[in-house]
């Protein structure tokens, strides 16, 4: 058994929180670059342009790529062999309030939904405790921003509604969004599972590198073909039109019930922002 202070946790969640508004991940980059190289419209290819600019200066001068910092979503994969000494969420916590506070990280965490009172410290974070084998603790914060968590979409397709359904479905999600999600985006799927299970893969899957595909050869092909269909609704970078509405589609899966065929898309814009950490 391995025994990790909760406040190396904190002290890691702070500086992750930090790290992942300010410096954008270098498959993002990499991928906006090859996009850019490829866009046939030169308005698109300007925004493109600028939106690399504008990840350079936030990488240089340390401060935020994008004025909504988001809600803090900490992914923790612990270790079936790891003891946390001290409260693991309290920890989480306090290292987002130190993060969002030092960091000078706009918080936009409200106490109820209805009456939007501004806790001021972005708590609580949004948590999600995965169990792995092992004695280490990994810890993945991903802020997300609204403008594009707002576009997400969750419906419960019926096994007869098959592929064809699904893939309707994910291009109509991506169609309604049109320019509200600052594209381009990185689209999330989850499909399996329940209600909520489905929600989750779709989140889990915007933490891949964009670069990185599927590893079964039919959802690799799906994640391809849906790409290249988006790409083709002619939204474009901000809007504006072009080839560009799409850096990836994320397709993550999960077995479910005889009845059912959850689907949820989970949207990500151009700043698709995670850092990770192996404690």
């Amino acid at each position: 058994m391995r025994t990790i202070d909760s406040r190396e946790i904190t002290e890691t969640v702070k500086r992750l929180c930090i790290e992942a508004n300010c410096h954008l991940p270098q498959d993002i980059r990499d991928t906006i670059a090859g996009c850019r190289r490829c866009e046939p419209f030169a308005i698109a290819e300007n925004i493109l342009g600028k939106i690399e600019e504008n990840y350079r200066i936030a990488d240089e001068d340390n401060v935020p790529i994008c004025q909504d910092t988001g809600l803090a979503c900490v992914f923790l994969e612990i270790g079936q062999d790891v003891h946390i000494e001290g409260d693991i969420k309290d920890a989480v916590d306090e290292g987002v309030r130190q993060g969002y506070t030092e960091g000078y990280l706009r918080k936009s965490c409200v106490r109820d939904p209805f009456d939007r009172v501004n806790k001021k410290d972005n708590n609580p974070a949004v948590i999600y405790y995965d169990i792995v084998s092992g004695d280490k603790l990994r810890v993945t914060v991903a802020p997300k921003g609204f403008g594009s968590e707002n576009m997400s979409q969750i419906k419960m397709l019926k096994p007869s509604d098959g592929l064809q359904g699904v893939k309707d479905f994910i291009l109509q999600v991506v169609e309604d969004a049109g320019p509200n999600p600052c594209p381009p985006i990185v689209v999330g799927v989850g499909i399996g599972g329940t209600f909520d299970k489905a929600a989750l893969l779709a989140k889990k899957a915007l933490l891949r590198p964009a670069d990185q595909r599927n590893p079964q050869p039919f959802y690799r092909e799906l994640e391809e073909e849906l790409l290249e269909k988006i790409n083709m609704l002619g939204i474009g970078p901000q809007g504006f039109g072009g080839r560009t509405t799409a850096l990836a589609v994320n397709i993550e899966t999960l077995p479910t019930h005889i009845a059912g065929l959850p689907c949820a898309v989970n949207i990500n814009c151009h700043v698709t922002r995670h850092q990770s950490a192996i404690l």
